[in-house]
């Protein structure tokens, strides 16, 4: 405790000691609860409690608490010792209403007004314990109560400087609890000058202050910039002597200057040739110092040193504006890659990354390659080799593309697993961002997967995929090399995809040679078929598909290979699927309609590659901003735009392409905007079956798109669907319930080849469900793009039995024109429905039971349709109450039961659907505890017929 030395208080000394012998937790315990029960009786029964006492009492509670022990009793006498004049009893005061009072005690305003008498002190020790004491609670109250004091303290010419810089750091803490504190206008210029203030540990205080009050108002504190810089080149341009107070192992103020640099680099170089100049000057010194020799061995001297060194790089950096600056940095830095300090060296590679991104010094960050490369091969710290990896790819260009590439695809094949992954990303975006020969780009990939296919992801090998499909000149060579690949022994199963879907498209390119004949490539990739995961058998399988309509010779073995039982009785759905559509098309199709279904893949749109931007999530913040560039027209790889792999994969395609090729190889292409099946990925099949233009329709003039596709009725017997569909965008639903509580997730799909900008889905003004249903939406992107989806999630709770259900109303922008659309929610009150079991005897007593006219309700209606006890039985299912098989004497009506699951009660319901086949009508009978809910259910349940 801080004042035991000072006042020997000896009996906290003894209780410490004490605590220390116990011998076990349940000694500590008793000691501590004797100690607690001994000073609450001295509190509260001895009223001649001297200062000294009470400060030893509050110090033992303190060290109590400390030890993780509750403190209940003990804050009135704390703040009782504010009061007192002598210095270590305050001190014990305030130290214990820092840690143990807290803002919403009843002693706060007792405390504030403590804290105010000691603010008004001439005692400058007192006036700095209540400053720590502020800084320390920190809290909204008293930045309130001292928003007005503080500032005044800081600024006032006849406060001690001590004083001052306490006042700077307090004021720093309360504004970062409540920005409006800082006054402005006048105070505004005379906070700014304390960074001319004589003494260095006001500026270095006003510095910190400073420089968070730039951060929000850069424009009001711009006056700062020439004082800093001034007081910048008065520290570098002292001696260790001038300076003495405040140098540190031979640097003149090396905290203060870092705080100065980094103020700096909250702004642009300085307007003014003369600021400029000088601060030019400041930072030339500061790389020239680093030159000269140690003035002590000390790590100390050396950390102060590099410390301020490092700063004026990054603030070299950040201005950007000086080319013999930037390579003078980029040299300085290019010493340290060689250092025997770890730190030093990693902080050489991340700054040198920064100066790689520059124009100015990019060609003298390439000078030092040869060293990075040897850091990220012969670096003991993984961090480091890190770093390296950075440095190398955003070093790299035109002119050292395939060497720094080889280099890293080298060291994959050693590379810790941690940076594996990100280096996959980097390899794939230099190979293609540099490629002038794509017969390289297909090189490097395939070498990727081949070397780190467990850390190639799905993004990766899209890509080459759609570049390979772009470039006729490249394709020949792709299913050359990639038959070689799959060759060998060990093949992953990342280069089995790659191979069977461009096997599938150009394997007929290679066929002509006897090595590679339309049979060796069916046994090659069969061989590996059922080494592979579903989705890749699934891929497999469309792959031998196209190889009936290119190679008509294989027919019958494809033809087997569908007709064996692991494939027709699969287990996996889409598996058992595909081989048995496959088998029938090539069986029943002809030549020519196989050849049209099963047609090459069209181009990609021109889109940039999506790799980058998977990168940038996986280090937010650490990837330089390096454009894409791509040499050919290429597709964005992302799950909205480029590869939709339905069956293939679990991913989220934006739009498909009435394409059936690409559809049979688990790949979409966007090039033109269809109009069917936006969301075939999400919900499982195409619910437009007509046919639709490969282009959409223009655009409705009026404020309101047509609806060519709503019927929310249809929703009350399914969950999943095309919800709301006309020429410019599709919604599709799916949705989930369990007892009284829903999640829905709605899929937005523009259909056009333009963006939809100002894009709001929101709920329309609250009904009669407002108090019966509790909603939350999630909110959308402003921008959906041209082609893409995107996802909302909308939570639902039922609180209590409604009748209508909520609707949202979508906006947007489409081509300068606005559009809106209402649509109905699926939230019907069936939806909260639990199937209940029930045998004759209880469903029949308990219908008796309900059979009063306030419970029933019955509705006779003609059917819309011919009746069919198949289709019926299945909108009865999906209506959520439980089909009750075999209890109605009449075997053709249908008998159901169910409770309707709310927050505040459980409600029962039966059901009896009556057929009438020769007047083609229906009975429905409903009988509940609630009267409405009868009503909304038969209602509900007759429009289905």
């Amino acid at each position: 405790m801080p004042a035991v030395r000072g006042d020997g208080m000896r009996g906290l000394a003894v209780f410490i000691s004490d605590i220390r012998n116990c011998k076990s937790k349940e000694a500590e315990i008793k000691r501590i609860n004797k100690e607690l029960a001994n000073i609450r009786s001295k509190f509260k029964g001895d009223k001649t409690l001297d200062g000294y006492q009470k400060k030893k009492y509050v110090c033992k509670l303190l060290f109590i608490f400390l030890l993780g022990h509750d403190i209940d009793f003990g804050h009135m006498e704390a703040v009782n010792l504010l009061s007192s004049n002598k210095y270590s009893e305050k001190q014990i005061g305030y130290l214990f209403i820092s840690v143990l009072v807290n803002t919403n005690s009843d002693l706060i305003k007792l405390i504030i007004q403590s804290i105010k008498n000691d603010l008004a002190s001439r005692n400058p020790i007192h006036v700095n314990l209540a400053m720590q004491c502020i800084a320390n609670i920190g809290s909204k109250e008293m930045a309130e109560a001292f928003g007005y004091d503080i500032p005044k303290l800081l600024v006032s010419g006849d406060t001690m400087d001590v004083v001052k810089q306490s006042a700077a750091l307090c004021l720093l803490r309360l504004f970062r609890t409540s920005q409006e504190i800082i006054p402005g206008g006048e105070w505004t210029s005379r906070i700014v000058h304390l960074l001319n203030d004589q003494h260095l540990g006001v500026v270095t205080a006003a510095a910190s202050l400073i420089d968070a009050l730039v951060k929000r108002n850069p424009d009001e504190y711009k006056g700062c910039i020439s004082l800093a810089v001034s007081r910048l080149s008065r520290i570098v341009t002292a001696s260790y002597t001038d300076l003495q107070d405040y140098t540190y192992y031979f640097v003149p103020a090396p905290w203060l200057s870092v705080k100065l640099l980094r103020l700096l680099q909250n702004y642009t170089p300085p307007d003014d040739p003369g600021v400029r100049g000088r601060l030019n000057e400041c930072l030339e010194t500061i790389l020239n110092k680093a030159q000269e020799p140690p003035k002590s061995k000390k790590v100390q001297h050396s950390n102060a040193k590099n410390a301020v060194l490092f700063e004026a790089i990054s603030l070299i950096i950040h201005n950007d504006s000086e080319p013999q600056l930037l390579v003078r940095a980029c040299n300085q830095l290019g010493q340290f890659l060689s250092n025997r300090e770890t730190n030093l060296r990693y902080l050489a590679l991340e700054s040198m990354c920064l100066l790689a991104t520059s124009e100015l010094s990019h060609e003298a960050v390439k000078k030092h390659h040869e060293v990075v490369i040897l850091s990220m091969k012969m670096e003991k710290d993984v961090s480091v080799r890190q770093q390296a990896v950075d440095l190398l790819y955003a070093m790299c260009d035109k002119s050292n593309a395939e060497e720094i590439v080889q280099e890293m695809l080298n060291y994959l094949e050693t590379a810790d697993y941690s940076i594996r992954e990100e280096m996959v990303l980097k390899v794939a975006i230099l190979a293609e961002k540099y490629a002038t020969d794509y017969t390289w780009y297909v090189d490097v990939i395939l070498n990727l997967i081949r070397i780190a296919g467990d850390y190639v992801s799905e993004e990766v090998w899209y890509r080459v995929i759609q570049i390979v499909i772009n470039r006729d000149d490249v394709q020949g060579y792709a299913a050359k090399t990639v038959f070689e690949a799959l060759q060998a022994p060990a093949c992953h199963e990342n280069m089995v995809k790659v191979g069977g879907y461009i096997l599938g498209e150009f394997g007929n390119l290679i066929a002509g040679d006897q090595r590679s004949a339309p049979i060796v490539q069916f046994q090659l990739l069969h061989s590996k078929y059922h080494l592979c995961s579903p989705m890749t058998r699934a891929l497999l399988l469309s792959t031998y598909v196209k190889f009936v309509n290119l190679f008509p010779e294989v027919k019958s073995v494809v033809q087997d290979v569908f007709r064996q039982h692991s494939n027709l009785r699969s287990a996996d759905a889409e598996l058992q699927q595909r081989a048995s559509e496959y088998l029938q098309l090539s069986i029943i199709a002809s030549t020519d309609v196989l050849a049209t279904v099963l047609e090459e893949m069209p181009s990609f749109p021109e889109r940039e590659s999506s790799i980058l931007a998977v990168l940038k999530k996986k280090k937010p913040g650490r990837v330089p901003e390096n454009e894409i560039r791509p040499a050919a027209p290429s597709a964005t790889a992302s799950a909205g735009s480029t590869v939709n792999h339905q069956a293939d994969h679990n991913t989220t395609s934006a739009v498909t392409n009435n394409n059936t090729s690409a559809d049979l190889l688990g790949l979409s292409t966007p090039s033109a905007p269809s109009n069917t099946g936006v969301l075939i990925d999400v919900l499982g099949e195409i619910y437009n079956s007509q046919p639709q233009p490969t282009a959409p329709s223009p655009a409705p003039t009026g404020a309101s798109a047509q609806q060519n596709n709503y019927n929310p009725k249809k929703f009350v017997c399914k969950n999943n669907g095309v919800l709301f569909e006309n020429d410019l965008i599709q919604i599709g639903v799916k949705c989930e319930f369990r007892q009284n509580l829903g999640r829905l997730g709605l899929f937005y799909g523009n259909k056009t080849s333009f963006p939809l900008q100002s894009f709001s889905a929101t709920l329309l003004d609250p009904g009669d469900w407002v108090t019966k249903l509790n909603i939350q939406v999630k909110p959308v992107e402003p921008v959906l793009e041209a082609g893409a989806q995107i996802q909302q999630m909308v939570n639902a709770e039922c609180v209590e039995d409604y009748l209508d259900s909520p609707s949202m109303l979508v906006t947007f922008i489409y081509n300068n024109v606005p559009q809106k659309l209402t649509m109905k929610l699926p939230l019907t009150i069936n939806k909260f429905f639990e199937p209940t079991e029930m045998n004759g005897e209880s469903f029949f007593a308990r219908w008796k039971n309900l059979g009063g006219n306030p419970q029933k309700s019955q509705k006779i209606f003609r059917a819309s349709q011919p009746m069919d006890t198949t289709a019926t039985r299945t909108k009865v299912l999906g209506f959520g109450m439980q089909l009750l098989d075999g209890i109605d004497p009449n075997p053709e009506n249908f008998v159901c039961a169910g409770i309707v699951h709310t927050r505040t009660q459980q409600i029962g319901c039966l059901l009896r659907l009556e057929p009438n086949r020769q007047a083609q009508m229906y009975r429905l009978t409903v009988r509940s505890s609630k009267e409405t809910v009868s009503q909304e259910i038969c209602e509900l349940l007759s429009d289905q017929f």
